[in-house]
């Protein structure tokens, strides 16, 4: 009697550990599915930023949960799939109480915020494409239209974890870090520079922007890589920031992929900002690989269960 009231309440026992298993994959699950992916911004300047944002033709609006970022603040916005746009940092900006006033750089609009409008040229950009073609996410940072911040891009977490690192066998890399750390600002030709009222320079113009020539922006009878190649100017771009778009057509060493991921997007990054990141991304792994764990344990108790009953029967 005794034996049999033991196997009952490992019956018992089985069940209720299958049960809670469960609960917790089901609910694991469902918060990433209902999350999804995010940008998430860090602001690691000595200064404060304001994010710009532009959805691609067609798209929602997307703006950041906070607009402003003060030195060392952080906020986040969730994507939904198949959005497209760009992000970009503004600096030296003035609104009042209605959100109308202007940027030094980046300014778009004359508004706090962007809604659609695109950031004036000199302005360092976050592109995205998700779930593009392949259901693949594309991702760059971009010079084209100059530079005014630094910024990175780096995926938190992604659905593949097979393509976690810069892949040597493709054109495009696949989940790497897109972007430009360095100060472009502090070495920007004197043709290009753009000051404030005081003589500090706080952007950096592209060739395009600066003389408008159809070669210089690939235009016209230079609109092709093979009559389009990288100017001087752009190599000095590409030099200070090799992951980064110098030029309209640098797609091969600066256009980035990865599936089903979010990520971070940092102004002035810095190398422990990267390692967090990278840090993040790994955590993300890991929390899939429990899950599976999970799911493994939730079957063996089953199997325990069905034999304990059989035993009672």
């Amino acid at each position: 009697m005794r034996r049999g009231m033991r196997r009952h309440s490992f019956a018992i026992w089985c069940r209720w550990m299958s049960v809670t298993t469960l609960t917790i994959l089901v609910f694991g699950s469902g918060l990433s599915s209902v999350q999804g992916g995010s940008f998430e911004f860090h602001n690691l300047c000595s200064f404060k930023v304001w994010i710009g944002s532009q959805s691609g033709a067609g798209q929602q609006l997307l703006p950041a949960a906070s607009v402003a970022l003060n030195a060392g603040d952080s906020t986040s916005v969730s994507t939904p799939s198949g959005w497209s746009g760009r992000y970009w940092g503004r600096t030296g900006c003035q609104f009042d109480s209605t959100g109308k006033g202007s940027c030094f750089t980046g300014d778009c609009g004359g508004t706090l915020q962007c809604m659609g409008t695109g950031g004036n040229p000199p302005a360092t950009l976050a592109e995205f494409t998700l779930n593009g073609a392949n259901g693949k996410d594309f991702y760059d940072v971009s010079l084209v239209d100059g530079y005014n911040v630094p910024i990175s891009v780096v995926p938190v977490r992604s659905a593949s974890s097979s393509t976690d690192s810069v892949s040597s066998n493709s054109s495009t890399p696949s989940c790497g870090v897109a972007g430009c750390v360095g100060d472009l600002n502090k070495n920007c030709p004197s043709e290009l520079q753009v000051k404030r009222p005081d003589g500090k320079v706080i952007a950096c113009k592209s060739a395009c922007e600066a003389f408008g020539t159809a070669q210089s922006c690939c235009t016209g009878a230079y609109a092709s890589s093979a009559t389009c190649p990288p100017t001087s100017l752009s190599q000095t771009f590409k030099a200070a920031c090799p992951h980064a778009y110098s030029y309209a057509y640098d797609d091969a060493s600066s256009l980035y992929t990865c599936t089903g991921g979010s990520y971070a997007i940092t102004f002035c990054p810095e190398a422990s900002s990267t390692s967090h990141a990278t840090s993040l991304r790994i955590l993300g792994h890991s929390i899939q690989n429990i899950q599976l764990l999970l799911l493994s344990f939730m079957i063996v108790i089953l199997a325990l269960d069905m034999h304990a009953h059989g035993t009672i029967l």
